[in-house]
């Protein structure tokens, strides 16, 4: 299995401040070198002591998936990011009219999903039921639905928002609202559904 190798951002936002933004690539990085240490040590561990009380195989492979969510998620999250925010066009301002009934009905309820969540709040695809769904997760590796697509992710860790707005989580999201690139949510619609299409 190929390392992983952690991707360059050179983000500039309103609201998120540049402090922040190091801080939190940091933080980025640091499980992509979990993930490569992780993904090294399953390579000479011993499995036939593996059972689910408790193991070293055991324990590797649940920080594995924390880890590895953890790149994934965040990658999701600065990739999303950049954009002017406000009313989205294409595809994915149709879909969000169709299952939540307008914008300013989904962009309530995703800012109160944030706001309940710990770790993550997640605009999810479901092509099981066909429509959207905001979804929140506490963790890494908790929360999210088996099988949807990840469309816009937003971190509510504390250390997405402390350094610029302390305990106010809610002037976080909503400078993150500010910062949404749309094209890029339009551009994961169209990939999977070109990936499906036959």
């Amino acid at each position: 299995m190929d390392k992983l190798v952690a991707k360059k951002y050179n983000l500039v936002l309103r609201g998120i401040s540049q402090r922040t933004l190091e801080e939190h690539y940091k933080l980025y990085n640091g499980y992509v070198e979990k993930t490569n240490e992780i993904r090294e040590k399953l390579k000479t561990v011993d499995r036939s002591k593996a059972n689910a009380s408790y193991s070293e195989y055991r324990e590797l492979k649940l920080e594995e998936t924390y880890n590895l969510d953890g790149v994934k998620l965040h990658e999701l999250y600065f990739e999303n990011l950049g954009g002017a925010g406000g009313i989205p066009d294409g595809i994915i301002a149709s879909m969000i009219a169709l299952d939540f009934g307008s914008f300013e009905s989904w962009r309530q309820d995703f800012i109160a999903c944030g706001m309940a969540s710990r770790g993550w709040t997640v605009l999810c695809f479901d092509p099981i039921d066909l429509k959207l769904h905001n979804y929140l997760q506490d963790f890494h590796n908790h929360g999210i639905v088996s099988r949807t697509i990840p469309l816009l992710v937003l971190d509510t860790y504390e250390h997405a928002y402390f350094i610029d707005y302390g305990t106010d989580k809610k002037s976080y999201i909503e400078a993150f609202m500010n910062n949404i690139k749309w094209e890029e949510v339009n551009r994961r619609v169209t990939s999977w559904i070109e990936m499906h299409s036959f």
